[in-house]
């Protein structure tokens, strides 16, 4: 992990890639990504808003990107490679070009994110199978925590198919922080719920048994109650959040006793456990050691910007600050870097300054970006000022010392054996010439994994374009 080579409060204005390009490895800790959906729609904000002017295009064709990135994903990422190449064959042309937009930008933002970080991707129903694929591909499956659902508005009509009501965000990163993102339990859910008392308080009657039998331990009778006679076994709190505050509040060192009829023992004793008319032994639990609810992946509690709301931008597209409250809760800290990539009216950013975090940002839209100002001195106060406004992508600190990229040329020749990447032809040392695989104009780096060596006549034929572009003009 290094430390970021650009300040908190920045807000670029370009093309995302190129300033991701930019970043040092390892320096973000939360990315939030809302990027367009493919969703075949123009979005534009109405005249008079706040957001005036700003619009984006989110229908995709093969003209609107570099196509021949997808050719370079072959030797970079082959996962990437194969998904695209699926979706071309099952959605077209259309899903494919929007998939490539998407796979070298996810591809950054991986390299960008610590490995420590965790990444939310906001989508909707158009594409997000295919980007799951993508995130499994990109960032692991192993990193998958959650597909979340949001109920992004109240009702829809769709004509023949059920209402889509619902946006996608794909999670993936480290465990999230449960205490900061609980919500407090209704009023109707506790009468319903913790509808028994004693002299310690409210509480709930719960099982201790689970499903299946068991041979050992969890299997034997207790209390002249056996579990296997009912086809269950013991399940017995050891570790989790209540067993946590049985040991600090009820019995101390409770976690420290491994026999499962030794803790029922314990609760006994402590008189935490109740007999049902039938005999069946509960444990209680009480409401004072129940924090709060944790979220479940299923989002129905936080409605969409309502156009009479107060933090209403009419900007299209426009996320609400509860959303990426929780977000950031869940997956940062004070201090932490916190990056939305397509920023447009700053949500993520608000919030994270709220929640004094550092943060950066980057849109395409010139309009978008001083929005993004507004919204940060309107969070700040007008003598703290807005964001750092940037149009040139940082340059990378993290590389070290590079030598001359020309320095290579001897390692390059052997490890190539002195044959040319271009033509595929063997040459004396001195025809050859150091390339950049990625030209330093789309963001390349003389970083050794970026060279190559080519023949002198290959390396002018190719001049600024990537290899993926400079071999699809030569057929």
């Amino acid at each position: 992990m290094t430390e970021p080579n650009f300040k908190s409060g920045t807000v670029w204005t370009g093309d995302n890639l190129l300033v991701m390009r930019g970043m040092n490895s390892e320096c973000v800790d939360l990315i939030y990504a809302d990027p367009p959906f493919n969703s075949n729609r123009n979005y534009e904000a109405p005249i008079g808003s706040e957001a005036a002017g700003a619009a984006f295009k989110d229908a995709w064709t093969l003209d609107d990107i570099n196509v021949h990135e997808h050719g370079e994903l072959a030797d970079r990422h082959p996962g990437a490679y194969a998904v695209i190449d699926a979706a071309k064959h099952t959605d077209g042309k259309s899903m494919m070009a929007y998939l490539i937009f998407m796979a070298v930008r996810l591809i950054e933002m991986h390299r960008i994110l610590k490995s420590t970080g965790s990444i939310y991707l906001h989508c909707d129903d158009t594409a997000n199978s295919y980007l799951r694929l993508l995130m499994d591909a990109i960032f692991g499956k192993n990193q998958y925590q959650n597909q979340i659902t949001w109920k992004r508005t109240a009702a829809h009509n769709d004509g023949s198919s059920f209402g889509r009501v619902s946006d996608t965000i794909l999670f993936y990163g480290g465990s999230i922080n449960r205490d900061d993102v609980r919500e407090p339990l209704s009023k109707s859910y506790v009468a319903n719920s913790y509808n028994k008392k004693d002299w310690r308080g409210s509480y709930q009657a719960d099982q201790l048994t689970g499903p299946k039998t068991s041979s050992g331990e969890s299997g034997s009778t207790w209390q002249g109650w056996n579990p296997t006679d009912r086809g269950r076994c013991w399940s017995v709190p050891k570790k989790g959040d209540y067993a946590v505050w049985i040991d600090k509040n009820i019995i101390p060192g409770y976690c420290q006793k491994k026999g499962v009829l030794a803790r029922l023992d314990m609760l006994h004793e402590a008189g935490m456990i109740e007999f049902s008319s039938k005999g069946t032994p509960r444990l209680k639990r009480y409401l004072h050691a129940n924090p709060g609810q944790l979220p479940n992946d299923i989002w129905t509690d936080i409605p969409p910007v309502s156009s009479r709301s107060k933090e209403a931008k009419k900007y299209p597209t426009q996320k609400p600050l509860k959303l990426l409250e929780r977000i950031i809760k869940a997956s940062s800290n004070e201090g932490d870097i916190i990056l939305d990539p397509f920023c447009g009216c700053a949500t993520a950013l608000v919030i994270a300054y709220r929640l004094e975090r550092k943060w950066a940002g980057i849109d395409l839209s010139p309009l978008a970006v001083k929005l993004v100002n507004d919204r940060i001195i309107d969070a700040r106060g007008p003598l703290f000022g807005g964001a750092i406004a940037l149009d040139e992508p940082p340059k990378r600190t993290d590389l070290g010392d590079i030598p001359n990229y020309r320095t290579h040329r001897h390692r390059l020749y052997g490890e190539q054996e002195g044959v040319c990447v271009g033509c595929d032809t063997h040459f004396p040392f001195r025809v050859m010439e150091v390339d950049h695989k990625l030209p330093q104009s789309k963001g390349g780096t003389h970083h050794e994994d970026n060279l190559q060596l080519l023949c002198s006549h290959c390396n002018r034929s190719k001049g600024n374009k990537t290899m993926a572009e400079w071999r699809a003009s030569q057929v």
